[in-house]
């Protein structure tokens, strides 16, 4: 009988593994994520329009997407096919190209400031008052032609009144802006027309009110724009600077890249093939989307991600932009699947004649023809969940006849700039070259970090300088410690195994921090609770450092370190070109930057040495003159290796760690120190110089013998007329006998004398 191995029976599972879970806007709860195919996710993420420079709403959608795509790529190991689209032509570039090219023209055109020049002016001032301001106006002083010019100074003062300014800002959310555009305008009209008549004077009056004559200019010659590469100029030059400042923000490039421009065949068989599926209808050349037909077939529901914002007539106009001819529509919520282009608008052949392509149609064409039928993942600003995002679906699910075109749809919060929505149309927004002009991308990514992905985020300074400085600080700080102490570590055994009940439980407390992390991950990407854990783990790291002194296991040590820099890398925060522990410093330009530390710390490492032993020597010794060696050890510590990007963390056994930090950081943290120093030594100062003040007054109140207190001219001539041989009075001024309580008080006042007199006499004699 041959031998045979025992029986084994599989393990029992002591602990679930996870399961990823996303906040769903299809179903506003968290759901299980299910690839359709296997290991493969394909993600369309909406794109900009690119009309204007980046700002810090764009930092926010695509800083958080990034994370996001990280997180399922880099941590859960997906495949991810990441497409983003650019919006290369719509309203918005079309009325921004055509309004800069008609201004700059006629700028270059003026040649003096004439009468027609500010009549012109005026007029268009006017108009923008009537047409733009009066929106959110009270009727009380809202203005007709006739009544600007005496209605003017009350509305004027609107703007410095927070109570009525809230009023009108709820008829018409873009009334500050208007109102200042306004108010601009009307001073530089004022100013020229005490000025004088030359160029100058009158470009500065142009360039001031550039928004109120650009529109002007715009009504009165868009036909006149007809050139193609007046639109393509505009956003190819903000497409250009959008990627610019992507890069600067760490924000991975798509994997594909589309442009509406590159496939405006392709939307234009797409809007076909809906009109043959029984779902649009065609008006004066406008292709319109039938949302009624639509939501009324048996497999297709109109406004999945808003239904109940439906009959929302403002975001509907919003949708459709503002070049739009809403006549010929049979509902009010059908949008345009391709416009019938007017001119002084780029246009396209298509079998409805020359026109251009709706702005939800591109998403849904881009998407389908590099993704198919479906995808895992479409995500975006939640502005954009109604009506682009539910059209987008609705016009995809009639081309290709299918009942779900997006398994899930993931959606950005709002941004707020101390607690107010940003927007680039109300021109309230900060630009991202503005931002990282204040903080670092770091730092940016970290604030998006530390909030959830679909919530609103208040953007402040005090968040940037309070918590995020914190958590920047915290990591760097653990980071550079756990460096110094590899560095000082040979790596040879002292015959100590160096795992004990510390070890354990600080390695029990990394694997538990691991499982944590990814819970807090499948709990729909909660990223706040994750830099949490990172956090806890950096601190309790900390206090094994702190604790074990010389039976310290810096190769566990190191664990948790790496651990911790690969995470954070893994959110996109990691800095340098170099791979090391941590999450990496920018480097600079100088070719040996890469081999700083290699070649620096040897030298170092000597140097520190033979400061230990000096310090260990004066301090052993004592002594006046070991003083002064303290002294220039400090001196070396503090002012010598500072410059040099060098730390010297002094330790209880009287090694130093050697730390290489960016110089700027060490200047930093000494000044900031001498400056708390210096205010503790000033408070001080304060202090004992008003103790001093308070023991002279009372040394010179002391000067007067008890004897003499109440006597002239220490009290006024007639206050008493009878004391005792020890001077207290007995009698006021006209013989009454004191009373009791009156003899009492000066028996009171003669005793506190008593004392202080003593107290100068004997400070007299001392300084005889």
């Amino acid at each position: 009988m041959s031998v045979q191995q025992p029986a084994w029976n599989v393990p029992t599972r002591q602990i679930d593994e996870p399961v990823l879970k996303v906040y769903n806007s299809l179903t506003k709860t968290k759901t299980e994520f299910v690839p359709r195919n296997g290991h493969l996710v394909k993600w369309y993420n909406c794109g900009p329009t690119v009309y204007d420079a980046s700002h810090m709403g764009h930092a926010r959608n695509y800083v958080t997407q990034d994370i996001l795509r990280r997180i399922v790529s880099d941590y859960f190991g997906y495949d991810v096919h990441f497409v983003t689209n650019i919006t290369d032509i719509d309203d918005k570039i079309i009325l921004r190209a055509r309004q800069n090219h008609l201004f700059e023209t006629f700028r270059t055109q003026t040649t003096s400031l004439t009468p027609d020049l500010l009549a012109k002016v005026q007029d268009a001032w006017q108009s923008h008052v009537l047409d733009k301001v009066s929106k959110g106006l009270p009727e009380s002083i809202k203005p007709t032609a006739d009544s600007l010019h005496i209605l003017w100074p009350q509305i004027e003062a609107v703007r410095g009144d927070s109570v009525q300014k809230a009023e009108c800002l709820k008829r018409d959310e873009k009334f500050e802006m208007n109102l200042g555009t306004a108010i601009r305008t009307a001073s530089a009209l004022l100013t020229a027309r005490r000025g004088q008549g030359d160029r100058e004077s009158a470009l500065i009056l142009l360039d001031e009110s550039r928004d109120i004559i650009a529109a002007s200019l715009d009504k009165e010659l868009k036909d006149t724009v007809s050139d193609p590469s007046i639109f393509r100029a505009l956003a190819a030059y903000w497409e250009e600077q959008f990627f610019r400042d992507m890069d600067r923000l760490r924000i991975r490039r798509p994997d594909t890249l589309t442009r509406v421009t590159e496939y405006v065949p392709e939307i234009v068989e797409f809007v076909k093939r809906i009109m043959d599926n029984g779902y649009a209808y065609e008006h004066e050349g406008n292709v319109y989307f039938d949302t009624v037909v639509f939501d009324s077939s048996e497999n297709h529901t109109y406004a999945k991600l808003e239904p109940w914002s439906k009959g929302n007539r403002e975001l509907l106009s919003e949708g459709e932009g503002a070049l739009s001819i809403t006549g010929g529509k049979r509902s009010a919520s059908d949008f345009a699947l391709w416009k019938a282009s007017k001119t002084g608008e780029p246009s396209w052949p298509s079998p409805w004649g020359p026109g251009r392509p709706g702005w939800h149609i591109e998403c849904s064409v881009m998407a389908s023809a590099v993704l198919g039928d479906n995808m895992d993942i479409h995500s975006g600003g939640i502005d954009l969940a109604f009506p682009h995002h539910d059209n987008e679906m609705a016009q995809s699910e009639a081309y290709h006849d299918c009942g779900a075109w997006v398994n899930y749809f993931i959606h950005t919060g709002h941004l707020h700039i101390e607690g107010l929505k940003m927007s680039k149309s109300l021109k309230n927004f900060i630009t991202i070259d503005d931002i990282l002009q204040k903080f670092t991308p770091r730092q940016l990514r970290l604030a998006f970090l530390s909030q959830s992905w679909n919530a609103k985020v208040d953007f402040s300074d005090s968040l940037m300088t309070g918590e995020v400085k914190t958590i920047e600080t915290t990591f760097n700080n653990f980071f550079v410690t756990v460096k110094a102490l590899l560095l000082g570590n040979e790596g040879k055994s002292d015959g100590y195994h160096h795992y004990e009940e510390p070890e354990r439980e600080l390695m029990n407390g990394l694997n538990e921090s691991k499982l944590a992390f990814r819970s807090a991950l499948c709990d729909s990407f909660n990223t706040p609770e994750a830099l949490k854990i990172l956090r806890d783990l950096v601190s309790r790291t900390n206090v094994y450092i702190n604790t074990r002194g010389k039976s310290l296991n810096v190769a566990l040590v190191e664990q948790s370190a790496t651990w911790v820099g690969n995470m954070l890398r893994m959110f996109g925060l990691g800095e340098g070109e170099k791979l090391e522990l941590g999450w990496g410093q920018e480097t600079t330009t100088d070719a040996n930057a890469a081999n700083h530390e290699e070649f620096l710390l040897p030298y170092l490492r000597a140097l520190s040495s033979f400061r230990d032993g000096v310090r260990q020597l004066a301090i052993a010794k004592g002594g006046d003159s070991l003083k002064e060696i303290l002294k220039l050890c400090d001196r070396l510590r503090d002012e010598d290796l500072v410059p040099l990007g060098v730390a010297l963390d002094d330790q209880e056994d009287g090694k130093a760690l050697v730390k290489l930090v960016p110089p700027s950081e060490l200047i930093k943290a000494r000044d900031e120190k001498r400056q708390k120093l210096e205010a503790q030594a000033t408070r001080k100062a304060v202090l004992a110089q008003a103790v001093e003040e308070k023991r002279l007054a009372k040394l010179d109140k002391g000067r007067t013998p008890p004897e003499e207190l109440f006597k002239p001219p220490n009290v006024p001539e007639g206050t008493y007329s009878q004391w005792n041989e020890q001077g207290i009075p007995t009698a006021d001024g006209e013989g009454g006998k004191l009373s009791k309580n009156q003899e009492k008080k000066l028996v009171k006042q003669w005793i506190d004398q008593k004392k202080f007199h003593e107290e100068f006499l004997a400070w007299q004699q001392q300084q005889q």
